[in-house]
């Protein structure tokens, strides 16, 4: 027996996005303590019992950001590099851990090395941090409940949180914003003044700080707002949609579409409304 579900968060987006067809109940988002919220963004407990010889393929659309999953099963933790790449996970058994979603900047204050060396790549916790802070997993799955494993969990990030680079994170998070709200009408020197830096400098800061460039980040920002004009009702006019978003063509929104998602977004459209319903398994 095989499945295939969808998950999508844009910034903004509630834990379930319109789209999203995991089931309900599977995904818990649980408080960021103040302290936490410039290194963390979300953090999601998730925990699903599939069906004996159940197979699920779960398309994620990338969102940019850097992660720490926590796997209970495994035992493993284990820091998600960012990227513009589609994702198809495939799942079987018993699901249970933590999806911490980690703040531009983050991969400074935690680990103490710029972003884009993680960037396309899954590296073990173990690996990234110093020995007084290993054995993550095995620490925050011990006690029982949600709540209490997220507390652990916070204490021991806030514990080896380095107060550096903030004036670049600041201009890194502001450059990303302005890209994000106006990335098809905004060049690069035009975002790089507003933020008061040379391009130059706003490639070396983005690379550092968010792990993508400035391009890639503009690219993956144009679907993005593509896909929140697809929420809105109606028939789709795709040249119109395609020039709305910053893309040259019909044809060019599709292959941008495609690259960055995985799906056209004709397939996208029909697998975001079918499929696994948002009721609990």
């Amino acid at each position: 027996m095989h499945h295939e579900r969808l998950y999508l968060r844009l910034d903004g987006d509630p834990l379930y996005a319109p789209e999203t067809t995991v089931p309900a109940g599977v995904m818990r988002e649980l408080a960021v303590p103040a302290a936490l919220r410039g290194q963390v963004a979300h953090l999601i407990a998730y925990d699903e019992r599939l069906p004996a010889g159940a197979v699920v393929s779960e398309r994620v659309v990338p969102d940019g950001a850097l992660r720490l999953i926590l796997d209970f099963g495994s035992g493993r933790a284990q820091v998600v590099g960012p990227s513009a790449r589609p994702v198809l996970l495939s799942m079987t058994g018993n699901l249970s851990g933590l999806s911490v979603t980690l703040q531009p900047g983050a991969a400074f204050m935690l680990f103490g090395i710029p972003a884009h060396e993680l960037a396309e790549k899954v590296v073990a916790w173990d690996d990234l941090v110093a020995a007084a802070h290993r054995g993550l997993c095995g620490l925050v799955r011990e006690p029982s409940g949600d709540d209490e494993r997220a507390r652990i969990l916070c204490a021991a990030l806030q514990r080896m949180t380095r107060d550096t680079g903030g004036e670049e994170r600041r201009k890194a998070t502001r450059a990303a914003a302005l890209l994000r709200s106006y990335g098809h009408a905004r060049s690069m020197r035009v975002v790089a003044a507003a933020v008061g830096i040379s391009e130059r400098r706003l490639q070396q800061i983005f690379r550092s700080q968010l792990g993508l460039s400035p391009a890639a980040w503009r690219r993956l920002m144009r679907v993005h707002e593509c896909l929140r004009l697809l929420r809105l009702p109606g028939p789709k006019q795709w040249t119109e949609l395609a020039l709305e978003t910053g893309f040259y063509d019909q044809s060019h929104l599709i292959n941008e579409f495609q690259a960055l998602c995985g799906l056209t977004p004709g397939q996208f459209l029909q697998r975001s409304v079918s499929g696994f319903s948002k009721t609990p398994t």
